[in-house]
């Protein structure tokens, strides 16, 4: 079986550098055999990819895209803390936020974008727990954001 980074590459991927905190947090922590990140935002290079809700400015396809972006900003934090990906024993749980229009009702479609990636690099290590909820606003208009629970060595 290949590792995560050679599964990341071979999806064209790579593991980004660690977004940077918006305020007074770190951006995953590690405690036991577990790691915990902060809510990571679809940002690339410190730049938002997108602003707006699902179901307005933003279609359910462009939020589920941009969910995938939030799983791998959120690897690189894990990645971080734990010494690599490789490190990763399994996915625990995602927590997905969707801001969307107030009759959007495609929050779980738009986190399967988190969900998707995370079994496409880790197999049955990345099937996990989850929440999928809508919610008013996000940090910056965000339209997704995306937190998670990994397993460690």
């Amino acid at each position: 079986m290949s590792t995560p980074e050679e599964r990341l590459a071979e999806l064209g991927l790579t593991l980004p550098e660690v977004v940077r905190p918006l305020a007074a947090y770190v951006p995953a922590v590690r405690t036991g055999n577990h790691v915990y990140t902060s809510g990571q935002l679809p940002m690339v290079e410190g730049k938002l990819l997108a602003t707006g809700k699902a179901g307005a400015e933003v279609t359910a396809e462009q939020a589920k895209d941009l969910a995938r972006v939030c799983a791998l900003n959120a690897l690189a934090a894990v990645a971080s803390v734990a010494g690599g990906l490789s490190q990763i024993v399994r996915i625990v749980k995602v927590v997905g936020f969707v801001a969307s229009t107030p009759d959007f009702t495609g929050q779980p479609q738009v986190v399967n974008g988190a969900s998707e990636l995370l079994g496409e690099i880790f197999g049955d290590a990345g099937r996990h727990a989850r929440s999928a909820v809508g919610v008013a606003s996000l940090p910056l208009d965000a339209p997704v954001e995306v937190e998670l629970i990994a397993e460690v060595r």
